[in-house]
């Protein structure tokens, strides 16, 4: 029922409205308004504008909602924007979605063999895949248990372990294919398994201490904690193992007549899991950014969302339900922050936007010096451990121990202690609420992500050398007989070193706190009380584990299935520590921007480890002793040799490609169509401003006719009850 009087005269738009059915029954559609009166709306001119631009979309409406007589007589034969738009999307009411669907199965009966059976078998084939992703959606790896936290805790933190399952799945897929192409083959070649033989090729032209490779394995009787020093570093019967990259010495694999090339493979396999990674987060970030999107609206429409759509229903315990409500008026309190900030901001003298600017840089400077006392103590550490964990003796195990894992240790003692710092100079920088976390924790990536390629420059600056031997080997043979798996041994560390302090904070650091929380009455303890659940700093800490395994899959072919189950039971360990030992935090992150904000940092870290895996396989010259590479400068080599294999037209294509004739065009070619989406991005977004405007105006036209229709009651002195 309409808000205005019987008598009182309604404006075009709202009679147009009426005459479509899509506000007021037919019946009401009989009143029009003078065309005076329409033109002093507010929203005339863009009303014109949108009745031309929906010219087409009402006329599509019409067709929908067209006789059925008509469409009886002329069916469709390919269904139509019907069979296009589904039933459930149309702006209907249900009566009429009912009658659409009565309509669009009398077509059937009137249509012909071929169109009938297109119908059906579409529809066959939806409802297949519609129950397929259902059953897909019941077989998903923990889905009670995500739902039960997303239940208790809100969908912030559900987020988390979502984001934590991903990684799970993308380890095991990356897993399978290293095992499947590369470690399979040569396993089975190895030992003769289904009538299969290896090939080994000595290196040419290369001095002979060159290929001489022994690795450190445990001979003869050896102490209990030798075992557990080699289980820990990656050394001594695991250096022999397929886990490192010097078991794969094979040149070919021979399965009956077939060849395989087992070099070629290694490397392809490597694109793979990397192109793998990269569609898989491009995928998901494009739709976590839609989401984000959506939430990115001014601070009026933010406060609407917050005040008639904040509250979030799966909520079922009462503490969570507390927290929420905390939540929600945290960010109010946020957003009123940031109101009186930018007052500030904007009344500041000339005095003061001085004194804060010399502020920030003498902070940033301080940070600066943080970041490069933590690389040039990662740098000496991993120099130190190189030249010194083969020099101490066996009888000294916890110091062997220890200077092996120096590198991870100051690492990851760098990760704990600078965040620290951060966290406490950014109070002092005077930026909105919103902007120190994302800059703490734009920080706190650059730190954790850096660390890992400092540790890696460290190590290629150790393996590189200009000495004479060093130019007959091409690298420092002395100290890295095979330097791949010296690396990989150096990844396996900080993965196994990063899954053992998370143990320990959850039982040396999380359990006790809960303890004196829970049985210490002391005020002192109580005010301590219980360590938060940070989802971002939960966040950082697998994506720099998973960083690492994407660096040290090439090297250690059997990371990810480490890395499987380290996430695995991180996944236990962090929502047994949420349940009982942590509270949420009481400053918590809006799930569509957390899952943005995860994937999009976890594709920085992808990017980056690019860089070390192209390095390594583009310009160090790989081992001579060990590897499926030996006979090659560096690994990329095997690609121009695997070329020289094909008939000339394909080398000659294939080259072409390659070349600078094909490369600028093609270049050429895909910015202008970058810049053809960039223009059409920006057109779609002014399109969405000018319907966010169109809005507002709307508003207020209804508050204008309001106004009149009050003005007219008191003019003819007999007020009107507006219909309910």
């Amino acid at each position: 029922m309409s808000e205005f009087g019987a008598g009182a005269e309604l404006p075009g738009w709202v009679t147009e409205s009426r005459s479509r059915g899509e506000f007021f029954s037919p019946e009401e559609s009989h009143a029009a308004a003078p065309a005076g009166f329409l033109q002093e709306l507010p929203s005339y001119r863009s009303v014109l504008r949108r009745r031309a631009a929906a010219g087409d979309v009402q006329e599509r409406w019409g067709n929908l909602r067209g006789i059925a007589s008509a469409e009886r007589r002329e069916p469709q034969p390919d269904g139509g924007e019907r069979g296009a738009i589904p039933l459930w999307e149309l702006p209907f009411s249900i009566a009429e979605k009912r009658r659409i669907r009565d309509l669009q199965q009398g077509d059937i009966k009137y249509s012909s063999g071929w169109n009938h059976w297109k119908r059906t078998s579409s529809k066959s084939w939806k409802k297949a895949l519609k129950d397929i992703k259902e059953l897909s959606s019941y077989m998903q790896l923990w889905r009670h248990d995500i739902h039960s936290i997303e239940g208790k805790f809100g969908t912030g933190i559900q987020s988390y372990f979502s984001f934590l399952r991903f990684l799970v799945l993308l380890n095991f897929l990356m897993f399978i294919l290293m095992f499947s192409f590369v470690t399979l083959p040569a396993v089975i070649s190895n030992y003769g398994i289904f009538n299969s033989s290896s090939t080994k090729i000595s290196p040419n032209n290369t001095e002979p201490y060159c290929t001489v490779y022994t690795p450190s394995g445990n001979k003869g009787l050896v102490y209990f904690y030798t075992y557990l020093k080699d289980l820990l570093t990656g050394t001594g019967f695991l250096e022999v193992t397929v886990l490192f990259y010097g078991y794969y010495t094979i040149d070919a694999a021979w399965f009956s007549v077939l060849r395989y090339n087992l070099p070629l493979a290694y490397l392809l396999t490597t694109f793979a899991y990397l192109a793998l990674s990269f569609v898989w987060i491009i995928k998901r970030s494009v739709e976590r950014f839609r989401q984000h999107l959506v939430h990115d609206e001014d601070q009026f429409q933010s406060y609407c969302n917050k005040v008639f759509a904040g509250w979030d229903f799966c909520i079922t315990d009462l503490n969570a339900a507390r927290l929420k409500h905390r939540s929600l008026l945290y960010e109010l309190q946020t957003n009123l922050e940031e109101e009186r900030l930018k007052q500030k901001i904007a009344e500041r003298t000339m005095k003061e936007k001085l004194r804060i600017y010399s502020l920030r840089i003498f902070i940033n400077i301080i940070v600066i010096a943080v970041l490069s006392g933590c690389f040039y103590s990662i740098y000496r550490a991993t120099v130190f451990s190189q030249e010194n964990s083969s020099n101490i003796s066996i009888v000294g195990f916890q110091a062997n121990l220890l200077v092996q894992y120096l590198p991870s240790i100051v690492i990851t003692s760098a990760n704990f202690i600078a965040p620290q710092i951060f966290s406490f100079l950014i109070a002092f920088e005077d930026y909105s609420a919103a902007f120190e976390i994302r800059l703490t924790l734009i920080r706190c990536v650059f730190v954790r992500l850096a660390n890992v390629g400092v540790l890696l420059f460290s190590l290629w600056s150790q393996i590189h050398c200009d000495n004479d031997q060093c130019k007959a080997c091409g690298y420092d043979y002395e100290l890295y007989p095979c330097w791949e798996s010296a690396v990989g041994q150096e990844m396996y560390k900080l993965l196994i070193f990063d899954f053992m302090i998370i143990i320990a904070m959850t039982l040396f650091v999380d359990f006790p706190r809960k303890l004196l929380v829970t049985y210490c009455s002391w005020k002192l303890v109580q005010w301590w009380g219980l360590q938060e659940f940070g989802i971002s700093d939960n966040v950082l800490e697998i994506i720099y584990g998973q960083t690492i395994c994407w660096i040290g899959t090439f090297f250690s072919p059997l990371l990810p299935a480490i890395a499987t189950i380290k996430y695995f039971i991180i996944f236990y360990i962090k929502k047994i520590s949420l349940i009982h030992t942590r509270k949420p935090a009481s400053r918590p992150i809006r799930a569509s921007s957390s899952n943005f904000f995860f994937l999009a940092v976890l594709l920085i870290g992808l990017i980056l480890a690019f860089v070390p895996l192209g390095v390594s396989i583009a310009l160090i010259s790989s081992s001579k002793a060990c590897g499926p590479f030996r006979n090659f400068n560096t690994s990329w080599a095997i690609v121009p040799y695997t070329i020289l294999e094909f008939p000339i037209g394909l080398q000659k294509f294939l080259y072409g490609i390659a070349s600078e004739a094909f490369a600028v065009p093609f270049f050429v070619i895909a910015c202008l169509f970058m810049f053809y989406f960039i223009a059409l991005a920006g057109a779609h977004k002014r399109v969405v401003e000018q319907l966010r405007e169109q809005l507002v105006t709307e508003s207020r036209d209804k508050l204008f006719l309001l106004e009149k229709l009050s003005e007219a009651q008191k003019n003819s002195g007999k007020p009107q009850k507006a219909r309910s």
